[in-house]
């Protein structure tokens, strides 16, 4: 277990934390919320260790280990995809270069008592690099990072030549594959695609350790977490259960406290009252002084204010004709890179579409070709009647003037409004006083999705392009966001990685994959049920970075990332010359292989244990414990699914080597 005990932090004078308790316990995945601004990074941060408290203590077991991954990664290391994912490891590989050390010298030493030492070495040293898991970790990081959306060819690519979120899938897969007893994940689902994100939920499933996450995503949440901790002014308070769970006993909680004030109220009002009434009686004196103690002694109940949120309402868009937006026969490339060849696309009115598919389909070429943001190459754009279209972007500065203040910003879209106006407006999106007069280049990302909101209602439109709209909303603006396009009477197309997002606004779900499209009717989980009935398997791997669906990419030259360790060759070197046929390897994965076996059993009959339960009516009578097999069913489900996706790979990588 983890402490932090009466911790204090502050920053410029701005007090963030002030007597700050925490327990978290061993095993739990806790989910960590609260407001934009209320301390949930720089707690992780506290956690990992890469600041310091200002005041109180951090108690850790002296055996852990904690693994950090930040919302941004630092600049690009030297070396390859690969070897950053195996960069954790750096006792093991130094065993494993004594080891080709000592097997250089064995093969060049004659027969005799050096190279029966030689070979005794060579002995311990393969023992410890086997039972640190040596043989096994370059097909567990190629498993992970695949997992993670990267394709064999961009295992051995430079990390330089990445953006910062694939940079940050190598981090992720390198603090996977280390598997610390505390890891502390602060946005992780901001870089990842649909098919990703799915693969990590079935990854930390099944995670042995503690978990902490920072999320915005309502849907990862309800997955993945076994309890939330809300950080706010009072503190951290924790709540058994998933967010959805929570949201309900936050709500009770509330509730009884606000029940609790008003009794508390009326009574200090009836003690005021008689207080003002008797102060100056003398008969009265002992009970009125009674009472005057009573008060100070009285432990107010306190209830802290609730925090601020975004309001908003898209403005009426003019009526439109049946077809909003058409593509016909778009063609569009980059360089070399074709991504569309005469593809068709339309949008009628009130239509509410999602597009998916991994990164580097092409989901936001498309967007932004429908949007008119991006020239067609070849082929048609048109729009319909009366059709105007906001777009916004995925990267805000993509959109957004850097050198114009907040206010200025809106002006330039809508002078004729008036400042008074616009700054009523942006007072709605929590941009108020000085903050209209900060420029767009030194605000956070949730300030600048913001503002991209409030440029979207100075003037309707019929069309709605969104990529990617929750990115840096806290979850409370993201269900004002929601609410607000549920209301819209409009057409949407959006691009977003938040399920829960997609399946509150889309009526239909269109797959862009190798530069088709595949329409669906229905939310996104509809859209995975007809994939499943219809036999589909699972998405097609996502794209590497950088690079689309199906596009030749070979690997660039060069050595891998990590080479095995070298049995030497020669008469005198019997004992390695049996580990050069990789034995301990083939050994390793078929050990593995009947542990997992092993799991899947424990877990089936887990939950065949736990399905009749369920069936027993008298479970009900307490809600808790029928709430409690429920979530337990649901996380044993994922982990059978996680583990079965293991046993594949390892029967995989033991066919490879048989």
């Amino acid at each position: 277990m983890i402490q932090l005990e009466e911790i204090s932090k502050a920053y410029g004078g701005q007090q963030l934390f002030r007597g700050l308790t925490w327990r978290i316990p061993d095993g739990e995945r806790i989910g960590l919320v609260g407001p934009n601004g209320a301390g949930k990074t720089t707690l992780c941060r506290l956690l990992a260790g890469v600041e310091a408290p200002d005041g109180g203590r951090i108690s850790r077991p002296r055996d852990a280990t904690i693994g950090y991954l930040p919302q941004e990664v630092a600049g690009a290391r030297a070396g390859s995809v690969l070897a950053e994912a195996l960069s954790g490891f750096d006792a093991l590989w130094r065993v494993e270069r004594e080891m080709e050390d000592v097997a250089a010298a064995l093969a060049a030493a004659p027969a005799g008592p050096a190279a029966e030492a030689l070979t005794a070495r060579y002995g311990d040293l393969q023992h410890r690099f086997e039972a640190a898991g040596g043989y096994r970790l370059e097909t567990e990081a190629k498993a992970i990072l695949g997992g993670l959306g990267f394709r064999p060819a961009d295992f051995a690519r430079p990390l330089a030549e990445l953006s910062g979120g694939w940079r940050m899938r190598a981090a992720l897969a390198r603090l996977l594959l280390l598997r610390p007893s505390l890891l502390l994940l602060d946005e992780p689902t901001n870089h990842l695609d649909l098919e990703s994100l799915e693969w990590l939920e079935g990854f930390l499933a099944g995670y042995a350790g503690t978990v902490v996450i920072v999320a915005h995503d309502r849907y990862f949440l309800n997955r993945m977490v076994t309890s939330i901790a809300e950080v706010g002014p009072g503190g951290v308070s924790v709540y058994a259960g998933d967010y959805d769970d929570y949201l309900v006993e936050r709500a009770a909680r509330r509730a009884l406290l606000e029940a609790q004030a008003k009794n508390q109220a009326k009574r200090v009002a009836e003690i005021e009252r008689f207080i003002t009434r008797f102060r100056y009686q003398a008969t009265k004196a002992r009970q009125v002084q009674s009472r005057i103690k009573m008060l100070e002694r009285m432990e107010r109940v306190e209830l802290g204010p609730e925090a601020r949120q975004i309001r908003f309402a898209f403005p009426e868009p003019p009526r439109t004709g049946r077809r909003v937006a058409t593509l016909r026969g778009v063609h569009k490339a980059y360089g070399d890179n074709v991504v569309y060849a005469g593809v068709d696309f339309e949008v009628e009115r009130g239509e509410r579409v999602a597009l998916v598919g991994p990164n580097g389909a092409g989901k936001s070429t498309l967007l932004r070709l429908l949007a008119g943001v991006l020239p067609l190459d070849r082929g048609e754009r048109t729009l319909g009647a009366h059709v105007a279209v906001h777009y916004y972007a995925q990267h805000q500065l993509d959109a957004l003037t850097p050198t114009r203040t907040v206010l200025e910003e809106l002006e330039a879209v809508a002078p004729a409004l008036g400042q008074t106006r616009l700054r009523t407006l942006l007072g709605a999106f929590l941009l108020s006083g000085d903050a209209v007069d900060k420029r767009i280049a030194v605000l956070s990302g949730g300030e600048r999705a913001r503002v991209a909101l409030a440029k979207m209602l100075v003037r309707p439109a019929a069309l709605l392009c969104l990529d990617e709209p929750t990115n840096h909303l806290d979850l409370a603006s993201r269900e004002v966001l929601e609410e607000a396009l549920a209301a819209f009477p409009g057409t949407i197309v959006l691009i977003s990685h938040d399920r829960y997002f997609i399946n509150r606004i889309a009526t239909s779900v269109v797959a862009v994959a190798r530069g088709g499209l595949t329409r669906h009717l229905g939310t996104y989980d509809d859209y995975l049920a007809a994939e499943t009935r219809a036999g589909a398997g699972p998405p097609p791997a996502a794209a590497g970075p950088g690079r689309p669906r199906g596009a030749d990419r070979r690997a660039p030259g060069g050595p891998p990332a990590r080479r095995r360790a070298r049995a030497p060759a020669g008469p005198a070197a019997a004992t390695p010359a049996r580990a050069r046929r990789a034995t301990p390897e083939v050994r390793e994965l078929r050990r593995r292989l009947e542990e997992v076996e092993r799991q899947i059993h424990a877990l089936e009959q887990r939950l065949a244990e736990i399905g009749r339960a369920l069936g027993d009516p008298a479970l009900y009578t307490d809600g808790a414990r029928a709430r409690a097999a429920t979530a337990e069913r649901k996380r044993a489900e994922e982990q059978v699914a996680w583990l079965l996706r293991e046993w594949e790979a390892l029967s995989e990588a033991l066919a490879a080597h048989e």
